[in-house]
């Protein structure tokens, strides 16, 4: 009974602000399911970034204010993520049953010999843990640091176009919410996840409801829009729009999809050996896809036989829910695309601190 007068917490937009596009996620929690309300894309014109820095800010924003449109919610509240090299993640171990101003100061001293910029330039934040598996009579702390002007440029973006942003995550602990909540898996089991941006290849580890490791490598599906721009002789807007909408010469899958593919291959394995080292973890024998990458059919189906591990592509939505009114097939096909966003969403169903 309990569980009938638990409060329910507000939505808030899951709001994935990418190099190409721009991606929304509105969910509901609905008993022990969910409810996928409303979404949206919007492609961002032109070259409105450099080194996942926005240089173009009238391009990104009239990006924000189509997709506010089509996404059609009263809802204001969002969750945007960062990330990039500006951005550093990582587990410090202190004293334990120390209290928050003391767990600041200690960490303001971690962090001054941690991140290569004055500490003025950044906003931290951090998160106890738990209790330290590999070092004993300590405790974790996740100590997360990004420079404000990467963190200022979005939040101004988004309050110009009507949204309020309540939570900054980072991109990867985005996505390890995504597959917390919206992948069936044994807790401890860990769950390996490739996102092919436009610009980054995330990787992803998830074990026990915990991101285990995370890390961003320079390289993305720019690489094969750029590609297939110069072997079809059209700028990359329209080779994008092409491939969004399988209108591409029919060729293209054997002239240029294998130098891609043959370089995706090489960037994922480098990321699995960086795990492996990093973890002293064994080789995956299945990885989850996600991202743009994820929505090139034929990509998944040579990766999958170049590398000899399973790969799964990740739609976050497959278990819920969805609105009647949301076109179904238009969703399926996107799916992977959304899992950031999705994860973003998914921070409305716990409370958060300011």
């Amino acid at each position: 009974m309990k569980s009938l007068f638990k409060k329910k917490l507000p939505p808030i937009v899951g709001l994935d602000i990418g190099t190409r596009q721009i991606k929304a996620v509105l969910l509901e929690q609905s008993g022990s399911g969910y409810i996928l309300q409303g979404y949206a894309c919007e492609s961002i014109g032109k070259n409105a970034y450099s080194e996942r820095e926005i240089k173009d800010y009238d391009a990104v924003s009239l990006a924000i204010k189509k997709l506010k449109n089509s996404l059609k919610t009263k809802v204001k509240d969002v969750a945007i993520a960062v990330s990039g090299t500006s951005v550093i993640s990582k587990i410090v171990f202190m004293e334990p049953d120390q209290n928050d101003f003391e767990l600041e100061s200690q960490i303001e001293i971690e962090a001054d010999s941690l991140i290569p910029y004055p500490l003025d330039e950044v906003y931290l934040d951090f998160e106890e843990l738990g209790p330290s598996q590999t070092h004993t009579g300590k405790v974790n702390v996740l100590l997360t640091a990004a420079h404000r002007d990467m963190v200022d440029s979005r939040i101004t973006l988004v309050r110009e176009d009507a949204f309020e942003p309540k939570v900054v995550d980072i991109e990867g602990y985005a996505l390890g919410n995504a597959i917390n909540y919206f992948y069936p898996h044994e807790q401890d089991t860990r769950v390996c996840c490739i996102n092919v941006g436009a610009s980054l290849l995330q990787m992803c580890v998830l074990q026990n409801g915990e991101v285990i490791y995370s890390k961003e490598h320079p390289f993305g599906t720019n690489m094969l829009l750029q590609d297939l721009a110069a072997i079809n002789m059209i700028d990359k807007e329209e080779a994008e729009r092409q491939l969004l909408t399988n209108t591409l010469p029919a060729n293209w899958v054997e002239d240029t999809l294998p130098i891609f593919s043959a370089n995706l291959q090489q960037q994922i394995n480098r990321a699995l050996q960086m795990y492996m080292s990093t973890l002293h973890a064994e080789r995956p024998s299945k990885i989850l896809l996600s991202g743009g990458g994820a929505t090139v059919g034929p990509l998944t189906e040579t990766l999958q036989q170049d590398l000899g591990i399973e790969v799964e592509v990740f739609n976050p939505f497959s278990n819920m829910s969805i609105n009647p009114k949301l076109d179904l097939a238009h969703i399926n096909d996107i799916a992977p695309q959304l899992a950031i966003a999705a994860g973003l969403a998914s921070r409305s169903f716990t409370t958060w601190h300011m």
